[in-house]
């Protein structure tokens, strides 16, 4: 392959927007903690600057990508694996949009409208996929799965302020019902039919994302208070959390992949979640808590954008596969 700006541009994974996902991740847990500690310097607004900026550019070369090689979009797009990521591109418009909220409630709507609206889209193009192709093996079953359907339970964190709640509920409800399911189905994919290939192993991370996610949601939908469920969602996500820890010994073995990035969201929204809950609760444990995850995830990511800086830099990202 000639190593030619163009190539590059056509081998451009949808994947990259997970990196969006966990910035936006960050900069809402780190806009959490300013607010609650009361901190006197603010990280967020610039975490919030990095990446609508690296979002906009990161659009620019994907729309870019689909006027100039469309055969290599459709390829994509029909993978059964890859289809999964493309969902990351709308769950970051509706992560920006939660991001947002705090500075212009106009610009958040406008961004939870579009990301929602493509959102639902993709989800009924996914779900038909699934149910009427014939080319998934239980081999292709990794946790980016979740992304298209369970990443629905996102849309009430922002969605409350800008629609009515039955809005909300309606995707909530979409969100709940295929977490469960899907489970069920990774778990018995891994453990009945081998782990998961290098290049997707840190998308196992993502189990911690729906109850995280699902926590924050239905506190939102139900005006704050912690219920019994709201405890069961919150206690999953912090067991695969401690699950996916105990396992750090296969993690530090891997290669460098863009599906590292996979790491950060769910780091980041349980980072939120156990925010959220020492503010519900004023337990000191879950701050502190809180304040381990923080510093764990600001460490994670700040290795990840170094690790893709490197990886850019020797043309390691952006290849036929």
């Amino acid at each position: 392959m000639t190593d030619t700006p163009s190539p590059r541009l056509q081998n451009l994974p949808i994947a990259w927007f997970a990196m969006i996902m966990g910035l936006g991740g960050l900069t809402v847990a780190w806009h959490k903690t300013e607010t609650l500690l009361a901190l006197p310097l603010a990280f967020s607004p610039w975490l919030l600057g990095l990446t609508s900026g690296l979002f906009a550019a990161l659009s620019l070369l994907y729309l870019v990508k689909i006027v100039r090689h469309r055969p290599a979009v459709l390829k994509e797009w029909g993978h059964p694996v890859k289809m999964h990521f493309v969902p990351s591109f709308s769950i970051a418009l509706i992560l920006l949009s939660i991001a947002w909220l705090p500075y212009s409630a106009a610009y958040s709507k406008l961004l939870w409208l579009v990301g929602v609206c493509v959102h639902l889209l993709l989800t009924f193009h996914v779900i038909t996929q699934w149910m009427h192709q014939t080319k998934f093996e239980i081999v292709h079953l990794n946790p980016a799965w979740f992304i298209p359907v369970v990443g629905n339970i996102l849309v009430p964190i922002a969605g409350v302020a800008h629609a009515p709640a039955d809005i909300s509920w309606f995707f909530f409800g979409i969100g709940l019902l295929f977490w469960l399911p899907l489970l069920t189905i990774i778990l018995y994919r891994v453990i009945f039919h081998g782990s998961l290939p290098e290049r997707l192993m840190p998308t196992l991370f993502i189990l911690i994302a729906p109850p995280a996610v699902a926590f924050l949601s239905y506190l939102r939908l139900t005006g704050g208070e912690v219920d019994a469920f709201a405890m069961v969602l919150y206690h999953a996500a912090l067991f695969f959390t401690l699950l996916l820890f105990f396992q750090l010994r296969w993690f530090t073995r891997l290669r460098f992949f863009l599906s590292w990035w996979a790491y950060s969201f769910p780091l980041a929204a349980i980072t939120l979640a156990t925010l959220t809950l020492y503010e519900q609760t004023g337990g000191v444990v879950y701050l502190r808590m809180a304040g381990i995850l923080l510093g764990i995830v600001t460490v994670v990511i700040l290795g990840l954008l170094i690790r893709t800086g490197v990886a850019v830099a020797r043309r390691d990202i952006c290849v036929e596969e």
